[in-house]
């Protein structure tokens, strides 16, 4: 009976050694000590044994058994601990994990950025169809009909018949322009006011082109406006802009809805007008086109002519956002790679 006990010790303790797992350790445990483990067999059987037998065989056998029993637990804890390790310890008191969320596009940001701006010096935000009348989009601004801007290079018709009547046609807007005359349908001088847009142009497309693109306008009438008054405010809302001095300056040039027209352009914003490899070497960009609103354009609106004056100037909200952010290609913005958005 002692040889089977120490038989079953040594035994035990060799798979308790190898156990790997609680589930290992848990097999070897109900094996050996279990209700149906050859120690409880001989804890059965001491009723059989003689009481010198009893003596020997009984403490021997408990002795073992708590022995073994100990052994046991004590594998258990160590397994336990490597589990406890190897798990990632958590701080329930941190802050949760932020999900990642949507954000607003390179072109949404320069545009609130810059109706924030406008609407500290008092301008107030118009908007109009995508979808315009050849009457708002060409006629009401003084575009007359042999203008090359209505031909198909230029322009997406909708629906434009042979033979038509002046401004039935119907068209993608290809300048935010329109959107002046309908303002000033239902509302009279003086204003301030800004057109945000999204714009149509029947052109290829490459680095600095695009068919579909955004403008921004800017339209101000009284009784007093002038062309200081437009240097001023652009030299205003680019500083503020850009977070630098701008200058602006203005070149002739021929708008049919304003008159006289100019190109302004804005010292360059890489070297401040000292001459550089973005500006040509020239110290001045090229941004957009202005001048003061003609009059044929104030009576489509309704007005009285010669009645109010004032100034319109406008800009490519893509061509800002290039010269904000150095991007060199405009087709970026309406590519749909996220891993262009998500710099912004």
């Amino acid at each position: 009976m002692k040889d089977k006990i120490q038989q079953i010790k040594e035994d035990a303790v060799s798979k308790i050694e190898a156990s790997k797992t609680i589930e290992d350790i848990e097999n070897v445990r109900i094996a050996y000590l279990g209700k149906k483990s050859a120690f409880n067999e001989i804890l059965k059987g001491l009723k059989d044994l003689s009481p010198e037998e009893k003596k020997e065989i009984g403490p021997l056998a408990n002795q073992t058994k708590k022995e073994l029993q100990h052994l046991i637990d004590d594998k258990k804890m160590a397994l336990e601990s490597v589990i406890d390790e190897k798990k990632e310890w958590i701080d329930v008191t941190a802050p949760g994990t932020k999900h990642a969320h949507g954000h607003l596009h390179p072109l949404s940001i320069v545009q609130r950025d810059i109706e924030n701006i406008f609407n500290s010096m008092g301008f107030e935000i118009a908007d109009g169809p995508d979808i315009e009348s050849e009457s708002y989009n060409f006629d009401a601004i003084n575009m007359p009909d042999d203008h090359p801007g209505r031909d198909m290079q230029d322009t997406f018709w909708i629906s434009r018949e042979d033979g038509r009547k002046k401004g039935t046609g119907t068209v993608m807007r290809t300048q935010t322009s329109g959107v002046q005359v309908r303002y000033m349908e239902k509302h009279k001088p003086p204003f301030r006011i800004i057109v945000p847009g999204r714009v149509f142009r029947n052109e290829a497309t490459d680095a600095s082109h695009e068919h579909t693109f955004h403008q921004f306008e800017a339209l101000v009438v009284g009784d007093d406006v002038s062309v200081a008054n437009f240097l001023y405010i652009a030299e205003t809302f680019f500083s503020e802009f850009f977070g630098q001095e701008i200058k602006a300056r203005l070149r002739p040039s021929y708008f049919p809805f304003v008159e006289p027209g100019f190109e302004f352009d804005i010292s360059c914003t890489n070297c401040g007008g000292k001459g550089c490899s973005t500006c040509s070497q020239t110290g001045w960009i090229e941004v957009g086109g202005a001048g003061m609103v003609h009059q044929n354009v104030f009576e489509a609106a309704g007005y009285e002519k010669d009645k109010y004056q004032g100034f319109a100037w406008g800009f490519g909200l893509e061509r800002l956002a290039m010269m904000k952010y150095k991007i060199n290609d405009i087709r970026l913005f309406h590519s749909g790679d996220v891993r262009f958005t998500r710099q912004f």
